[in-house]
This record gives structure tokens, C-alpha cells and sequence, in this order.
């Protein structure tokens, strides 16, 4: 080997995969230039063209300089006119040769929409080729390339954002493009009326920050010379605040609304008309807040790892503490001017969620699941908890925990049992189902299923469904105890199953996916229809049978973290309807009586906090009790809403609905433990029934006059 030979390879300036990632790239620009030049002859809308001219540009200075840097190099420059080029970067978000040829037959309208949602999967797909480069040791060490694809991944990034607005523009429905504002943002609703709007209690926000407003690492205004930043990762990048207000979950018993908080709870006493009157705030800080009521028991999930065993604001210091508190809070509301906590159980990875499933018992005990989701605990806390070391099958992951509260005595409340419900029946391999990660190509990153999020369970029929992280899952809980995995179901769309509510028969199961984990914008224009949506399916020979997806379809700004949260049953005897939240994007009403089919009966949306910032925030849950609608909203407060008849849901439906009652217990409503409800023997509700036998034309008008 000569010198100049044992030089070169010692270069390590550039690697094999920088060369590839440029050839890549120039093939990838090329297209976005021929896109863009049909632009001028299709449409006269002055946004899509200046945006197509900007692209015009940038592209081709961008593959001046890919290819001055590969002929630097000694690297072959490709020629990204030939027709085999295109087809080996088909999957980094290039549009294939028929969308390319249906984009050249449109015009107008028609066009615009085609062009921003082909040029947003294609930048999404330069986005993905760049992180991609970076996963090869040495990559992008080279200064100049290093600069270029930083700054490539923003520009896209930036620019995705402005196309979604562009999207948003072009769309009809009324959701779409709301002006912000905290409590006087613009509105849009469809069969429904807002009767009520309450402001968080004092205490329960900070007057100085209402927001909860994060800061970045430089808080000051920016100069012209400073890059604009993509509104989702300028909000990843903030520090919180210790504390957090954030109103969560909520729970019924007779006439009291208890609404929970990461701060605490709130106790609300509902009027004649529905509408909330506060009566009692307590402040005890740890998150999550998910609430449950039995009887004069009050049950409140804790899963911070600052949460405190006496309530305390100042949190708790990292290393083991005897301080620590995380389980679930157990308070004696039999006054519920003044709650006392009565019980405490302290888990391993905290209390996420829990699940009332059974009780008060003949023996006068409550069992309650509940489902930890956080990191597991120092053992110098509780000996029990392991980690997840691989063959020691005592790890605290993999496991739900079933819960005792015995009644005459809170204080004894303890943990029974914590079985492994996604062990694999065959090997014992507690890791049984989902393992994490991808489902092939174009498909969603789904977490591993080593915890359930939400397990709601529907007592008469002595089932229980789970979504659980990687996988939704039905279970048999004849014995309470012992739950046992009957089936389970994935979906490639889905990033992370998060809860899941029964029809009023049990015949049928919603689930919904937490894609982004609840803070992100996941609504935009160009995100697909099935992630971050529900999945319905039918319960059939104790199988879970796919029938649809559905999700709200209204484009949501990048200020506004959308995605498919808590709701409930509204019961109108002989049909399937679903009320539910979707943070920012507001509150949507579906009609699932054809599982195959579901349909959007009414909504409820505002505009972002902020124009140009995201704040999470939103309805967290909506659920409906005795007659109205009540939406927790995140940072404002609490909303009641009222149902409005409609060519979808009728008077007579709407009233039914009203009557309806617990079939088994006393009037309350757990967010998961769904009991079915039945309805008496009026007229009003033999008139609904009459109403869907003539919305179906199964009955002709006259007919029902006469009946």
C-alpha cells in the first residue's frame, strides 16, 4: 500500500453513510422541485404558490450544494431525472408515480390539498432520512454537513407546520382554525348548548403563571437572524414548574362531582338544573388524580414521584424517603365539607389509574385495581419492588395490583395480590404479548405492554377490558381476584393503548390510543385518521372482532394537543353513543350503534390558549351524568353541557336518555367500572324507540301517529 493510498482510508472526514444520505437527498429535493413547478399553471391561491416558489429555491440551492460537496469528496453525483432513482427512495416519503401524475391532472382546490399533503409526507420523510444518518457511528462529523441537515430538519420541520396551517385554511368544517384566548377564545358547537363554565377554585392555579407556562434555556425576543423554531419541540424543550394544577379525572355519587387534579381534589354539589356549586377544595399534591367513589369512600390514584405522605407542597428529595408517598389516597367524604383520609396503600410504581371492581362485598371489602405506570420504586422504600432484571420474575412490571379496602377500617387497606396478566400461558414468560416497537413499514411505534393504562370493568357480564400499553385485552374477572387474559388484540396504527369503555350491553369495546402521550398536537391536517383514534370492536364467542376506527375530523392547529382521551356512554335506549374528549380538540359526540360505521352527531371546540405557543391543556375527561354533560378542562376548569335535539338525536332520545338509571347500586358513575344502565317503563321512552324505528324508515309517519 503507497502513502497516499494508507491516507485516504484513514480519512475519516465523511463516512459511507454521509455519501448515501446526500445521493438521497438530491433524488428527494429533485421531486419536491417538480412538484412544486406544476404549481403555477394549477392554482391562483397566492399561499400555495409563494410556498411552492420558496421550495423552488431552496431545493435547488440545497442540491448545488449536495452535489459541490459530493464532487469534493470524489463521490458520484446521481442524476435524479432517471425514472430507477425515484423508485429506490419511493419510502422516504416520495410520492409514488401515480400520486405524482393525479397531482399534474388537478387544479384549483383540488390541487392545493393534493400538493401540502404530498409535500408534507415528504418532508416528514427528509426528517426521518436525517435521523436516520445519524444513527451510523461517525455520521454528519463533517462541519458542513453537519450544519446542513441541522438546519435541513428544522426548516422541514418549521415548514410542515406552516403547511398545516395552509391545510387548515382549506377546510370547511367550523372546528378548524379557532382564534385563541384562555377564557374568551372562539367557539364552535354543533347539537349541544354550553350551559355552564366554572373557573378553577382558588388555589388551584397559580395567578402568576395561569398557563403553567414553561421557559427555555434563553427567554428573550429573537432577532431577525435567529432561526424560527417548530412549535412542538420549543415545547418539549421548556422547564416546568414543581407543581402542577392540571384538572384531571372525575367521579359521581347522588348529587356531588368530584373533580380530581394533580393538586388535589375539588368537591362540587349539582343543582336541581345540573349545574355545579363548589363546595370544598383539598389540597394534597402528587398527580395523577383519577378518582373513584363507594359510599362515603373517596379513592384518588397518587403517581408523582413528589407526591408526599402528608399532602405536602415541597415534594420529596430523590434519593429513598420515608416521605414518599405513591399508591392510592382513601378519604371518608361522609362530610364533604370536610374530607379526612382515612387509608393509604403505597405501590410500586405508583397509581396511574385504578378501577373499582368489586364491592361493597357480602364481608364488607372493595376491590380495586390499580394500574402504576411510572418507574419502579427504591427498594430502600418498599423491599418488594424490583426493577426489571432480566430472569428474576419479582420485577414490579408486567403486573397489575389488586387492592382490598376493607370498609369498617380504611387503614388496613392493602395490597392482596399482583398477578402477571401478560405472562405468556405456555413458557410463563411474563413478558406474553406486545414487545414494543414497530409493526412493519409505514406503521406506528407501539409501546411494550409491561402495564395497563386504563382497565374498566363491566361487572354483570363479569368482564373487564384493558388497554394496556401495547395490546387491548379482555378479561375474565369472575373471580376478582385472579383475573384471567381471554383475548388480546393489536393494532398497527396505535402508539400506546390508553382506555377503553363497554357499550351498555357489553356486547362491543372502544378503545382509544394515546399517540404523543397526550401533550403533543396530534389532530394536524395530515395525520392519519386511524393513530391517535379510537378502535371499536365487537365482542363476539369472547373474541374481540375488529369493526372500525374513528377519529374527530377536524384539523387542529400545531398550538393544540389533540388526541382520543376519556369518555363515556351516553344511554339512549337502543343505540351506541360515546361522548368524548379530545384535549384541544375539543369534545365530539359519535353514534357506534353499526360497529363498522360510527358517525359525528355534535361537538364542542375551542381555539388554542395562545397563538403561537403550545400550551397542553383541553378537555381531559367528558362524561355524562343524570341528564347533562360535564368536561373537565385542563387548565380553565369545568363545563356543563347540555344535549340539543337534531335530525341524528331526537327529544323524545335525548329525555330517554335522562331516565335512565344504574340497573345493579345506587346513583354514581366511576370513570371505569361501567354498571348498565336500564330505563322505566314511560312513554317518553317507547317514543324514542318509535323515533329510530322512523329515522331507520323501518315504520312509515302515519304508522306512528297511529301508535
Amino acid at each position: 500500500m503507497d502513502a497516499e493510498t494508507a491516507i485516504a482510508i484513514a480519512n475519516t472526514s465523511y463516512t459511507a453513510a454521509d455519501v448515501d444520505f446526500m445521493q438521497g437527498m438530491i433524488i428527494h429535493h429533485y421531486q419536491a422541485f417538480l412538484m412544486s413547478e406544476m404549481a403555477t399553471l394549477r392554482t391562483n391561491n397566492q399561499i400555495i404558490l409563494d410556498l411552492a416558489g420558496r421550495i423552488d429555491i431552496s431545493q435547488q440551492d440545497e442540491i448545488n450544494f449536495m452535489e459541490n460537496w459530493l464532487s469534493n469528496m470524489g463521490q458520484t453525483i446521481p442524476d435524479p431525472s432517471k425514472n430507477n432513482q425515484m423508485h429506490h427512495h419511493k419510502m422516504m416519503g416520495m410520492a409514488t408515480p401515480e400520486q405524482m401524475k393525479q397531482l399534474k391532472d388537478s387544479s384549483s382546490t383540488d390541487f392545493d390539498r393534493m400538493y401540502l399533503n404530498l409535500m408534507i409526507k415528504h418532508h416528514e420523510g427528509a426528517i426521518d432520512m436525517v435521523e436516520r444518518l445519524h444513527e451510523y457511528p461517525g455520521s454528519a462529523y463533517d462541519p458542513q454537513l453537519y450544519e446542513f441537515v441541522s438546519d435541513l430538519t428544522n426548516d422541514q420541520a418549521v415548514e410542515i407546520e406552516r403547511m398545516n396551517g395552509s391545510l387548515i385554511d382549506l377546510s370547511d368544517d367550523p372546528r378548524a382554525n379557532l382564534a385563541p384566548g384562555l377564557f374568551d377564545a372562539e367557539t364552535a358547537i354543533l347539537n349541544m348548548e354550553l350551559v355552564a363554565s366554572l373557573k378553577k377554585p382558588t388555589g388551584f392555579f397559580d395567578p402568576d403563571n395561569r398557563l403553567e407556562k414553561g421557559l427555555g434555556d434563553e427567554e428573550h425576543d429573537k432577532t431577525e437572524d435567529e432561526e424560527e423554531s417548530p412549535i412542538e419541540s420549543s415545547a418539549s424543550d421548556q422547564r416546568r414548574p414543581m407543581l402542577s394544577f392540571d384538572n384531571t379525572d372525575m367521579a359521581f355519587s347522588n348529587d356531588l362531582l368530584i373533580a380530581g387534579s394533580y393538586h388535589g381534589f375539588n368537591i362540587y354539589r349539582l343543582g336541581q338544573d345540573g349545574i355545579p356549586n363548589h363546595i370544598t377544595s383539598v389540597v394534597c399534591p402528587g398527580g395523577q388524580g383519577d378518582v373513584s367513589v363507594v359510599g362515603n369512600l373517596l379513592i384518588l390514584s397518587v403517581q408523582d414521584t413528589r407526591g408526599r405522605l402528608d399532602c405536602g407542597l415541597q415534594g420529596v428529595s430523590p434519593e429513598p424517603s420515608e416521605e414518599r408517598f405513591r399508591g392510592l389516597r382513601i378519604f371518608d367524604i361522609s362530610n364533604p365539607l370536610m374530607p379526612i383520609q382515612v387509608g393509604a396503600v403505597q405501590t410500586c410504581r405508583g397509581s396511574h389509574t385504578h378501577s373499582v371492581v368489586d364491592g361493597p362485598t357480602a364481608d364488607g371489602k372493595i376491590i380495586v385495581y390499580n394500574s402504576g405506570t411510572s418507574s419502579v420504586r427504591d427498594q430502600e422504600e418498599m423491599e418488594e419492588c424490583f426493577e426489571d432484571i432480566p430472569g428474576d420474575d419479582r420485577t414490579a412490571l408486567f403486573r397489575i395490583d389488586v387492592i382490598e379496602i376493607p370498609i369498617s377500617d380504611p387503614s388496613q387497606s392493602k395490597i392482596i395480590h399482583s398477578p402477571t396478566v401478560f405472562s405468556d400461558p405456555e413458557t410463563g414468560v411474563l413478558a406474553g404479548l406486545w414487545r414494543g416497537g414497530d409493526h412493519g413499514d409505514e406503521t406506528q411505534e407501539t409501546e411494550i405492554t409491561d402495564q395497563c393504562h386504563d382497565i374498566t370493568v363491566f361487572p354483570s357480564a363479569k368482564l373487564a377490558a384493558g388497554a394496556c400499553s401495547g395490546n387491548g385485552i379482555l378479561f375474565d374477572i369472575s373471580n376478582p381476584i385472579e383475573p384471567k387474559r381471554i383475548d388480546d388484540v393489536t393494532d398497527t396504527g396505535f402508539a400506546y393503548w390508553h382506555s377503553a369503555t363497554f357499550n351498555n350491553d357489553g356486547t362491543k369495546i372502544l378503545f382509544t390510543d394515546e399517540w404523543g402521550g397526550g401533550g403533543r398536537p396530534r389532530c394536524r391536517a395530515w395525520d392519519p385518521l386511524d393513530w391517535g383514534a379510537n378502535a371499536i370492536y365487537d365482542i363476539q364467542n369472547e373474541k374481540l372482532e375488529f369493526r372500525s376506527h374513528f377519529k374527530m375530523p377536524a384539523p387542529q392547529k400545531e398550538t393544540e394537543n389533540c388526541v382520543a382521551h376519556n369518555g363515556s356512554i351516553i344511554p339512549v335506549p337502543g343505540r351506541d353513543i360515546f361522548v368524548q374528549a379530545w384535549y384541544q380538540g375539543g369534545i365530539s359526540v359519535i353514534d357506534f350503534t353499526d360497529s363498522s360505521n360510527p358517525i359525528e352527531i355534535a361537538y364542542f371546540d375551542r381555539g388554542p390558549y395562545l397563538e403561537d405557543e403550545l400550551i397542553p391543556g383541553g378537555f381531559w375527561s367528558v362524561y355524562y351524568y343524570e341528564g347533562a354533560i360535564y368536561g373537565t378542562e385542563i387548565q380553565r376548569g369545568l363545563d356543563v353541557f347540555k344535549l340539543t335535539p337534531n335530525n341524528l338525536l331526537t327529544a323524545n332520545e335525548i329525555d330517554a336518555a335522562n331516565e335512565a338509571y344504574p340497573a345493579i347500586g345506587s346513583r354514581r358513575f366511576n370513570p371505569q367500572q361501567q354498571i348498565m344502565m336500564t330505563w322505566p317503563a314511560k312513554p317518553k321512552v317507547a317514543l324514542a324507540y318509535l323515533d329510530q324505528l322512523l329515522r331507520d324508515e323501518i315504520i312509515e309517519k302515519e304508522t306512528a301517529k297511529n301508535i
